[in-house]
């Protein structure tokens, strides 16, 4: 933090004034007030700033949270709120010890941008009651809430809300484009404020009273009788929490050079953020990709700049409490809309749309599902539903192709023994995983092999090998064997021994001594078991010294064929 403390003070005084009427408008939508954004924005964003794993994060109340807290507002109150955020901190320090912060990576895209994309729309759709200066409805499901808010409008309409919070929304939105650099969030929100107080507009209703300093520590909202019902919620704030942070955490990562994030760290950091806020009144906090990106860009090179953003708002919040007071809840309203608004990047979802099928369904799906169901639902299915077109496409990718074994078979044949071969051997390479989605439709096809004596499989190319695909193996070399027809393999890796052998393939195989390393000793193996049926030639023999004789070879004829021939072949 001493390298360039300069820079870092000024990002991080830049950064509080952005995030600011963020953290008032998500205290109001979480359905807490705005003291409680504010107090999750001075702790939690000090705490995770000392304790993360990325110099660059910002911590804080987000939109994300919003839209999962606030069914639990409407069920358990605002003492379950806190609760909750306790009990997800302790899961989220939980994962960080698991080192789970890893498979962050595992998560499609597809699923980040539909969820993105649903947070937005129901970000959007929350401040419509207070855009439009009406009592927010009853209810949790956005959808209801919103509908009933533009039918009490309609039956009344008054604009001085909805222009309040649209000029805010569009100083903001065009400023962006003009001067990216400016805080133009809190000079709309200043305006609009210093507009409504000069006119005097009463539907102009301000955020409320708030007090002057964060509240001592305390546990007094502990109720522990609503422990078990507040498990379910927490589980979900923690998922969405060690997500949203470790997402905000590599866009962190991928606008710099040279920073790299503990993801393990950073959940750690995390989890320490939501056990502290929640005592001072705050709700569960996230990394913010909103101020993480403000952070970066105003040229932050350290943690300071994120304890300085949160000092700043620690010293609005003791000095300037009255004055905060009086904004108008529209002009949060409008603050959010243009953040949901921004929150979409076109080119990405056009991207993401245009990938691939599989892509576009999965993030239509999710976006649908936030904004139907809720954010944690959402990604559940949207991951789902990625794995499991992603398990389709894979399964496609094993084939079972009949191959030419000639340029495998051992000695020396002409043009006529290796016709006489071909109709009794076939052979066959299997490409690819063999596992559950993909066994059936290989026993399918290896169940429909034509009359021969001997099939060969060449498993040098199995990928992998799970216990579906060892049993359907199984099961195909016992069908085949019961219709006379001799099954030999090669090539089985190490790896794939272990699955094979718990299902008992391999001790089939073994039964007989038809398991081998390479595949022309399986060939060589096959055409001795037809020499021993009498269908074709004996092995040709072995080049010997040129000071040897070599024996006089006699043709194979029907006559000389042995009598236990008829009962092999049976």
């Amino acid at each position: 933090m001493g390298r360039n403390p300069r820079r870092d003070l000024v990002a991080g005084l830049t950064v509080a004034v952005v995030a600011l009427p963020l953290a008032l408008g998500f205290g109001v939508s979480s359905g807490l007030g705005a003291q409680a954004g504010l107090a999750t924005a001075v702790v939690a964003g000090a705490v995770a700033a000392v304790f993360g794993g990325s110099n660059l994060q910002v911590s804080g109340p987000t939109g994300a949270m919003t839209v999962v807290l606030l069914p639990i507002v409407a069920r358990h109150g605002p003492g379950g709120v806190l609760m909750v955020g306790l009990i997800a901190g302790l899961i989220v320090v939980g994962l960080a010890v698991a080192r789970a912060g890893r498979y962050m990576a595992y998560i499609p895209a597809s699923v980040v941008e539909g969820f993105t994309l649903g947070i937005a729309l129901v970000i959007g759709l929350q401040q419509v009651p207070n855009a439009l200066g009406v009592p927010k409805p009853e209810g949790d499901r956005v959808l209801e809430v919103t509908w009933r808010a533009v039918e009490a409008f309609a039956g009344a309409p008054d604009w001085t809300a909805a222009g309040l919070a649209g000029g805010v929304a569009a100083v903001m939105l065009i400023g962006a484009r003009l001067k990216p650099t400016v805080p133009f969030s809190i000079i709309a929100v200043i305006g609009a404020t210093l507009v409504a107080q000069l006119f005097r507009l009463d539907d102009a209703t301000p955020i409320g009273t708030l007090p002057a300093g964060l509240p001592a520590p305390s546990l007094g909202f502990v109720d522990l009788s609503q422990l078990g019902s507040l498990i379910a919620p927490a589980m979900a704030v923690a998922a969405l929490a060690a997500l949203e942070s470790l997402l905000s955490a590599q866009v962190a990562d991928g606008m710099t050079v040279g920073q790299k994030h503990d993801p393990d760290r950073e959940l750690f950091g995390q989890g320490l953020a939501n056990l502290a806020a929640p005592l001072f009144g705050g709700v569960p906090a996230t990394g913010a990709i909103a101020r993480t990106a403000v952070n970066v860009r105003t040229g932050a090179s350290s943690r300071l700049s994120a304890l300085t953003h949160a000092a700043v708002l620690a010293v609005i919040v003791f000095a300037a409490a009255p004055l905060v007071s009086r904004i108008p809840l529209a002009a949060l309203a409008g603050v959010l809309l243009a953040t949901a608004v921004r929150m979409v990047e076109v080119g990405s979802l056009r991207a993401m749309a245009r990938a691939t099928r599989s892509d576009a369904v999965v993030l239509v799906l999710t976006a649908v599902a936030t904004l139907a169901l809720d954010l944690v639902y959402a990604v559940v299915i949207g991951f789902v539903v990625a794995g499991g077109l992603a398990l389709r496409a894979v399964a496609k990718q094993a084939r079972l192709a009949e191959v030419d074994f000639r340029a495998d078979l051992p000695g020396e044949h002409g043009e006529e023994e290796h016709a006489l071969l071909a109709e009794h051997i076939v052979a066959y390479r299997i490409d690819g995983p063999l596992f559950f989605a993909a066994a059936h439709r290989f026993l399918l096809e290896l169940s429909e092999v034509a009359d021969v004596h001997v099939v060969i499989l060449r498993m040098s190319r199995v990928t992998t090998v799970d216990a579906t695909g060892a049993l359907v193996l199984k099961d195909a070399v016992e069908k085949l064997n019961r219709r006379g027809i001799a099954v030999m393999t090669s090539g089985v890796r190490p790896e794939q021994r272990q699955a094979l052998e718990a299902v008992g393939a391999l001790d089939l195989l073994r039964l007989d001594g038809r398991e081998f390393a390479t595949t022309p000793e399986a060939i060589a193996a096959a055409r001795a078991h037809l020499h021993g049926a009498g269908v074709v030639l004996p092995p040709p023999r072995q080049k010997v010294h040129p000071g040897l004789a070599e024996e006089p070879r006699t043709p194979f004829t029907e006559e000389s064929r042995p009598q236990s021939s008829q009962e092999s072949l049976r």
